[in-house]
Formats: structure tokens, C-alpha cells, sequence
């Protein structure tokens, strides 16, 4: 079909809408492809934990796309994981809404839903996954958890019999089942089940521990004290089980290992009432009266109005001579509780040594009153100290006896493939990360250290705005600084499409792609240094940053699964380049050396690690790194020389791996 414009010429109709079609389809792919981009940035934040990132390229795409449920529910794993558990509920509900048939988006909706205890809804959520994955062995785990919190013992029964004829070797199955056991009171058949998990798995900590509280519940303290061992055996850092043992203990006469327990508890959990309150207990009863006094003043901030610890610091007050302070804790106290006659019988001896005798005799009139009429008010037997009360009884003639909590119940464990699933689950012994260039100076353990080059002083007297630091990667920005960043690049952006020469704009390419660096973007990073070194081929920095950025991604793509051979290759040559230009830089060979020993190239990681401590004695993370060199490559004792210096030179976190490894080297 053929038209005539106005100067009478035969234009054909198809090629002009063919060629709009065209470009429609141009524009709709780099859309999609920038939507595709900002979701990819996204997840690389995830990777890299920082959550408020992730969420400003979450949000942009949604923006742009707000029909595609991927960024919905990756903002929802970002807000998971700040703990916004509503945020993240409402974003699995959009996401839900878009697509309905993701098996990941209820499951994720559950476990935000079961943090806050919405276990009917967290319950139908597994159960509509369930219709779309109903071999997903987690999300029967989870659906039972569900109906334990909701007392559906009998619902919860019913699915455990269709997990363990499902998994027959499913050792939670057991655990969970003596779980509901045990909340029926029927800890014959609970027994029975843990027994099993154990001969499944005996690796199961939990398993070990839920047997321990019924031997608890039972007064068999010696057997509870075996089943704990175990527990914590395997599972070191549960203070839970340390509490427990330490009451056990305390009834088998082992008060210097009771003791030891209520310190380690409390070295976990700071915060744990039971751990202070027991131990302010034995410390008082060793006559370690101060300690035991912080201790009760610890509970007394958590439960300002609990009188049976306050009536415990009063006693403490007054063994070491604080009569005052007695005096006030006795009289909160008896004004709660008027008639405790041990009360009364105690501020009247503290007004009696103050010398205020009419106070005294006062008190002590209440008292022998109170027993001439003890058929008014009954009598005040004498507690056993050795008996346990349980945390509600607020008896306050118990103040003497050990505290447990009303139900010793396992621990939950749900099965959550997020927490941590990003992060693709990274061990404690981790290498130091690379070097980069910043805007921010490093935050990091080691104090009064900074890293000096030349190339970058140089560039930092070129420059009159922002200095660039040697710094490691400062993730965690708030929404502040994210957006300053983002300012930053737009306004660079700006400046260099109006640069009128190729050097004005080099410079501003260079600090453009840190910019993008500190905002994780590191595709249009790597893009502005491949254009800055097609200009200047002999930059250093830019050959470091580039190598920085690609690392960073090969690290995520590696998590993804992606073969990164050829990409490692890439930053080794960069780094290889710029070593050449800098042969001497103490950074350089720190990031070529930890390049290696992600990889696991321990050997040569090992030489560059050494000569950048020729350059820089006091390298902190370069000694750290050799450190563990040495331990993956057998040498432990050199290892944990290497890891030493790095505690010395202020990376404290040395030390905890230095302990870790001597007593694995001890078993």
C-alpha cells in the first residue's frame, strides 16, 4: 500500500509501520533489558548483605515494571532479612498476586508470617505450596511446626504420618513428633520418638537436648547432665542447653561446672534472665556477694518489679554492708508482701545495725505479733533451697531456689532455605576481602593503619572534590548515602557528556565508575574503566578497580552456579598488568594473592602474600589471609603464627579462629 506526502512523493505504509514496529520492539528490549540489569544489581547487594541497596534497585524496577513478580519478592528477601517482617509479607503478597504458581513465594510468605506468630496463615500458605510442590519435604516440615504453635496436635500427628511414610529416614520427623508427645504430657511415647531421630541421626542436636528435658522433668540429673553433653557437643553455642546443665549440675554437686555453664550462656546470650538470676543464686551462695549483686541489679533492669530478686539484692546489700540499699529493696518488698516475716526480721536487724532501734523494734513487733496470731495469717514454712521454682511462681519465700522456665519445651527448628541461602552459606574461616577504591575510608578492626599509594595521592591532588581512599568494600549504606551516590552520578554524568576534551572526561569516567562501585553496580563500572584504559592503557587505578569489580561479580556468579574460569582469568591479567606498571604495591600483590586464594591457588597466593609483607610489615589482613593459607595447606602451627600477628596488629577476629583451630587440633 502506497500514500503520498505533501510534496506528492509514494511513500509505502508497510515499511513505515514495519520500521515503527522496529523500533517499538528496540525500546521494549532495552527496558526490559534495563529491568533485567537493575533486578541482577539487586541480587549481587543481596549477595553481598547489603539489604538497603538492594531494596533502591528493587524498588526501580519495580517502578519500571510493577507487573513482574521477581522484583516484588526479591525486595521481600531483603526486607526478610532486616527483619521488616510485615514489609516483607505484604511484598510476597504482590508478588503472589502477579504469579501465582512460584512455590518460593509461599514459602517465603510463611516463614515472615511465622515470625510474627501467624501460624494459621503461615499454615495455609505451605499448604497451597503444597499443591504446586508436593514432594518438597520443607514445607511439610514447616506446615507441622505450624500446627504444633496452634495446638493441632492431632492435625500435626496425621501429617508426620504422611512425612515418615514419605521419608522413612527423616530424622526431624521423630524430634517433631516426640515434640507434639511432649505437649500431650506423654512423655513415654516421646521418649520412644526421640530415640529413633537419635538412631537416624545422632548428629541432631536438638534431638539430644529434647531428651535431656524429660530426664529434667523427671529429677534423673545425671542422665540429663550425659544428654546435654552431647547436645553441646554438637551444638556449642546453644545457651539454652548451658543453662540447663548448669541446673543440673548444681544438683549433682558440681557447682565449679554449673558455674562454668551460667558464664557461657551468658557469653552468648547477654540478655538471659534465667543465666543471671541462677547465677547470682551461686554466686551467693559461694559468697561472691559483688558479683552477685550485678548479677540481681542485670534482672532487676530486665524486671524492675520482681521481688524475689529484689529481696535477693537486699540480702546481698546488706552482707557487704549497704544498709540503706538493703533497707529500700527490704521495704519495696514487705510493701508487696506485708507479711514476710523474713522481711520484716531483716530490715529490722538492718535498722538495728544503722542504731535506729525504734524502726527495729517496730519491725520486730509486726513479726512476733504476726506468730502469736499465725492462725490469721498461717504459717511461714522454711523453702528447700536444693527445689526448683518455676519462672511464673512468684512465691517470694522461694527467693532462695533456682529458677527454670514453666515449660521446657525443643527448639523449633523451621526449615528456612533463606537464611543464609543467599550468602551460599560462607564459612567462619573466610578470607579478608580484596582492596578497592572508595570514597570512604576503610571501617574495618584495625585501627591507626593507612594504606598509602602513590598513584592514588596522585589522583587525590588532581582532584578537587572528593578524595579517594584504599579502602575494603563498606557495605550496610543507609538510604542517605545510597541516594548521595546516586546524586553523585547523575551530576557526573552530567559533566562529562558536556567535556569538550578526551582528558577532562577521562578523569570524571574514573570517578564515575568508583561511584558505581560503591553502589554495587559494577557492569557499568567495568564500562567506564574499559573506556578510561582504551584512553590510558598504563592507569593502575583503573586496571585495580576493574579487577575489583569483576572479582566481585564472579564471586556472586560462582554462588549462582556459573562457570567462571574464563572471568578469573580477566581480573588476573588486570591485576597481573597493574603489577607490572606498580611492582612494588603492597595492595596489588594483597588482591592478586587473595584472588588466588578464593580459587584455592594456596602456593601462589602464599609468595604474593609474603612479598606484600616485604612492602608493608604491618598488613594486618595480608597476615590473615597467609594465616589460613597455611591452615587449608596443613601447616597449622605456621597458620596460627600468621594469625597471631594479624590479632596483634589490631584484626581481632583472628583470634577467635586461632582458638577454634588449636582445639580442633586438640581432639
Amino acid at each position: 500500500m502506497w500514500i503520498q506526502d505533501e510534496a506528492g512523493k509514494k511513500i509505502n505504509v508497510k515499511r513505515i509501520v514495519a520500521l515503527i514496529v522496529s523500533c517499538l520492539s528496540v525500546v521494549a528490549a532495552f527496558a526490559q533489558f534495563n529491568t533485567d540489569r537493575l533486578v541482577a544489581i539487586g541480587r549481587s547487594a543481596l549477595y553481598y548483605e547489603d539489604y538497603v541497596l538492594s531494596i533502591q534497585y528493587f524498588n526501580q524496577a519495580i517502578t519500571a515494571k510493577p507487573y513482574l513478580y521477581e522484583p516484588w519478592f526479591y525486595r521481600a528477601l531483603a526486607k526478610y532479612y532486616l527483619d521488616d517482617f510485615a514489609g516483607a509479607e505484604r511484598d510476597c503478597s504482590e508478588a503472589i498476586h502477579r504469579n501465582p504458581y512460584v512455590t518460593n513465594l509461599y514459602e517465603l510468605r510463611g516463614l515472615t508470617r511465622i515470625n510474627q506468630e501467624k501460624f494459621s496463615d503461615a499454615a495455609d500458605d505451605y499448604t497451597r505450596a503444597l499443591r504446586y510442590d508436593p514432594e518438597n519435604r520443607g514445607l511439610w516440615h514447616n506446615r507441622v511446626l505450624c500446627r504444633i504453635q496452634n495446638k493441632e496436635y492431632e492435625k500435626a500427628l496425621l501429617e508426620l504420618d504422611t512425612i515418615q511414610r514419605r521419608w522413612s529416614q527423616y530424622a526431624k520427623a521423630y524430634g517433631m513428633r516426640a515434640d507434639v508427645y511432649m505437649q500431650m504430657k506423654d512423655t513415654t511415647q516421646a521418649f520412644e520418638a526421640l530415640n529413633k531421630s537419635i538412631e537416624i541421626d545422632p548428629y541432631d542436636g536438638h534431638a539430644w537436648a529434647a531428651r535431656s528435658i524429660i530426664y529434667l522433668s523427671r529429677e534423673e540429673w545425671d542422665s540429663a547432665v550425659v544428654q546435654l553433653d552431647r547436645a553441646i557437643h554438637l551444638m556449642p553455642r546453644n545457651a539454652t542447653c548451658h543453662i540447663n546443665r548448669a541446673l543440673a549440675r548444681v544438683h549433682t554437686n558440681n557447682l565449679r561446672g554449673a558455674m562454668a555453664d551460667y558464664d557461657m550462656a551468658l557469653d552468648l546470650e547477654p540478655n538471659n534472665f534465667l543465666g543471671h538470676y541462677n547465677r547470682g543464686l551461686l554466686r551467693a551462695q559461694v559468697g561472691d556477694d559483688n558479683r552477685a549483686i550485678t548479677d540481681f541489679d542485670f534482672v532487676l533492669r530486665l524486671e524492675p518489679d520482681n521481688m524475689l530478686a529484689l529481696f535477693n539484692r537486699a540480702v546481698l546489700l546488706e552482707n557487704t554492708g549497704d544498709l540503706k540499699g538493703a533497707i529500700r529493696d527490704y521495704t519495696k518488698v514487705i510493701d508487696e508482701f506485708p507479711n514476710f516475716w523474713l522481711g520484716l526480721e531483716s530490715r529490722a536487724a538492718c535498722y538495728r545495725k544503722m542504731g535506729n532501734n525504734k524502726l527495729a523494734e517496730a519491725d520486730e513487733l509486726t513479726v512476733y505479733k504476726a506468730r502469736l496470731f499465725k492462725h490469721l495469717y498461717g504459717t511461714q514454712p522454711r523453702m528447700d533451697p536444693s527445689k526448683i521454682r518455676k519462672r511464673s511462681d512468684a512465691d517470694v519465700e522461694k527467693y532462695n531456689q533456682l529458677v527454670m522456665e514453666d515449660e521446657q519445651t525443643t527448639e523449633r527448628e523451621y526449615d528456612n532455605d533463606y537464611r543464609g541461602h543467599v550468602q551460599n552459606h560462607r564459612v567462619d574461616m573466610e578470607f579478608q576481602p580484596m582492596l578497592m577504591l572508595s570514597y570512604e575510608p576503610r571501617r574495618s578492626d584495625v585501627s591507626g593503619f593507612t594504606a598509602y599509594d602513590a598513584c592514588v595521592d596522585q589522583m587525590n591532588r588532581e582532584l578537587k572534590g572528593r578524595q579517594i581512599y584504599i579502602s575494603t568494600l563498606n557495605t550496610g549504606m543507609d538510604d542517605h548515602r545510597t541516594a548521595s551516590y546516586f546524586a553523585l552520578i547523575d551530576s557526573l554524568s552530567q559533566t562529562i557528556e558536556r567535556s569538550k576534551t578526551e582528558k577532562a572526561a577521562s578523569s570524571l569516567l574514573l570517578q564515575r565508575a568508583i561511584a558505581y562501585t560503591m553502589i554495587q553496580n559494577d557492569d557499568a563500572a567495568i564500562d567506564d574503566l574499559s573506556t578510561y584504559l582504551q584512553i590510558d592503557s598504563t592507569s593502575v587505578l583503573a586496571l585495580w578497580q576493574r579487577a575489583f569489580c569483576q572479582m566481585r561479580i564472579n564471586r556472586f556468579l560462582a554462588s549462582q552456579g556459573t562457570n567462571i574460569e574464563l572471568k578469573n582469568a580477566s581480573v588476573q591479567g588486570d591485576l597481573t598488568h597493574a603489577l607490572e606498571l606498580s611492582p612494588n604495591s603492597p595492595w596489588l600483590l594483597y588482591n592478586r594473592a587473595t584472588q588466588a586464594a578464593v580459587n584455592q591457588d594456596y602456593e601462589r597466593a602464599m609468595a604474593d602474600y609474603t612479598a606484600a609483607l616485604k612492602h608493608e610489615p604491618m598488613f594486618a589482613e595480608a597476615y590473615f589471609n597467609r594465616g589460613l593459607c597455611l591452615i587449608y595447606m596443613k601447616r597449622l602451627d605456621d597458620g596460627l603464627r600468621d594469625l597471631g600477628k594479624a590479632g596483634e596488629l589490631g584484626l581481632y577476629t583472628a583470634y577467635s579462629l586461632i582458638k577454634k583451630n588449636k582445639k580442633q587440633k586438640a581432639e
